[in-house]
């Protein structure tokens, strides 16, 4: 948590704005955690107070069993599509291998993400916690101020139009056969028993909805994860710029300034059009101050140490952003290097089923789903890796648009220490072999691409060879 100064020696809980500054929120994933615990990837949860203490045994034990059936479900549908994809490799008819495929890569995929996230569970949960903790909700007290309220709601709104497209997509594809009255299944796979029989249609329809209804929700959760994190490290990253440029006029308030003093180096500062630099946050939006909430009974007369512990805060809020960095790319480095592999070859033979397969309305549209939910998907982690990277080295700029020289003699060490620091650039990669940025989007798509031309002259061959 921040000191008090940083919020102007008065209140934790002070809001600059009583409109454009809300209030702190108490858990910023309290929608993921849900979300998590749907998908069955907490193997070990926290029960919730109402559930009694005689029955904690119980509840992890359904919290298990939970799991293994969803990593079940999406491994043996996996396997099952594996069988179909051998069966239908010695008749060479490439529509249906692909197809057979595509479903194989997305289920095994559902079950690598499932058991990955419940392997990290804890590491996650720890990680959520030290965020919810250790984040600040609104700039250091100054004469401007960035509320990190509007990454949080951006994040959450994102969250759920992701969940609800990646459901409906996988919805619509398991209920067609009901929807255009047909007994048949929607997952076109090998079983060893008679899957259309009166007695197992039902459960083997209902487990391959169950499993469609998996691969919305672990495809959802891995993106909208990557997103809200990254938007909510931006949005720090804007707080941190936003202190930086105020350490002067934070020094000034806290010394006792008086407030027409303050209102011109807010002018300064806000509204002049030479002093509004495009492009200086992301996603949060710089607004002007409540003066006369701050003015008050804010007395430091010691400005160059006002200036110091300011600057300070600055460095331990940086130190904070480029930990939880750090723990983002550990996170997501294995889960990304997977991921880029299951967009390659998924959008490879998305594409071919879609220009050489049947023009069937449904299926067509089923297909347009898919493609463009993993083509987003794609973007999504790219763009927002881009975003990070280029972001998160601009502290320098921050700090030269406040009046810093006014007290360098005071913190002359500490500027150069905190200038060297602020070079590092933050980065995702993938297995740390591939960075996550809008250059491996161009690689991936190149390659997609590459073995879509690869399959398109073995579909050619193959119709030389019947005619």
């Amino acid at each position: 948590m921040a000191s008090l100064q940083f919020h102007g020696n008065v209140d934790a809980d002070i809001r600059y704005d009583i409109r454009l500054d809300p209030a702190r929120e108490s858990n910023l994933f309290r929608l993921l955690m849900g979300l998590q615990l749907a998908m069955g990837t907490k193997p070990s949860p926290r029960l919730p107070k109402w559930w009694p203490k005689r029955l904690e045994m119980i509840g992890q034990v359904l919290a298990k069993v939970y799991c293994s059936t969803v990593i079940f479900t999406s491994l043996h549908l996996g396997v099952l599509f594996t069988k179909t994809t051998l069966d239908v490799l010695p008749t060479g008819e490439l529509q249906a291998i692909t197809d057979a495929l595509t479903m194989t890569i997305i289920y095994f995929f559902t079950g690598y993400g499932t058991i990955y996230w419940c392997l990290r569970s804890r590491r996650l949960l720890a990680y959520m916690e030290h965020m919810n903790r250790e984040y600040r909700h609104h700039s250091l007290a100054g004469v401007t101020f960035v509320s990190s309220h509007a990454a949080f709601r951006m994040s959450r709104n994102f969250t759920v139009v992701w969940i609800m497209s990646c459901l409906l997509g996988v919805i619509s594809w398991g209920v067609s056969p009901l929807m255009l009255g047909i007994r048949m299944l929607p997952l076109q796979c090998w079983y060893p028993f008679d899957a259309l029989g009166p007695i197992t249609y039902t459960a083997v329809y209902a487990t391959q909805l169950f499993g469609q209804i998996l691969v919305g929700m672990t495809f959802g959760f891995g993106g909208s994860l990557f997103v809200t994190l990254s938007l909510l490290l931006l949005g720090q990253f804007d707080v941190l710029y936003c202190s930086l440029k105020n350490l002067d006029a934070h020094t000034k308030l806290l010394g006792g300034e008086s407030v027409n003093g303050l209102s011109l180096l807010q002018e300064e500062l806000l509204l002049r059009d030479s002093n509004r630099e495009l492009n200086q946050y992301v996603v949060l939006q710089e607004h002007p101050t409540d003066l006369l909430r701050l003015s008050a009974g804010r007395k430091c007369p010691d400005q160059g140490n006002a200036f110091h512990n300011a600057l300070v805060e600055c460095v331990r809020l940086h130190r904070f952003i480029l930990h939880c960095s750090q723990e983002l790319e550990n996170l997501f480095s294995p889960y990304c290097l997977v991921k880029s592999l299951q967009i390659t070859f998924q959008l490879c033979l998305l594409v071919f089923v879609g220009v050489s397969g049947t023009r069937e309305v449904l299926r067509i549209v089923n297909q347009l789903q898919y493609l463009g939910l993993t083509i987003f998907e794609l973007l999504m982690f790219t763009y927002c890796g881009e975003l990070l990277s280029r972001h998160s080295i601009r502290s320098g700029d921050a700090f030269w648009r406040g009046s810093w020289w006014k007290h360098a003699h005071f913190i002359r060490q500490d500027i150069l220490i905190f200038l060297v620091n602020s070079r590092r650039a933050v980065h995702v990669t993938a297995g740390k072999f591939y960075v996550m940025d809008v250059n491996r989007l161009r690689s991936v798509i190149t390659q997609a691409f590459s073995f879509l031309t690869l399959l398109q002259k073995l579909a050619a061959k193959k119709t030389e060879s019947d005619l």
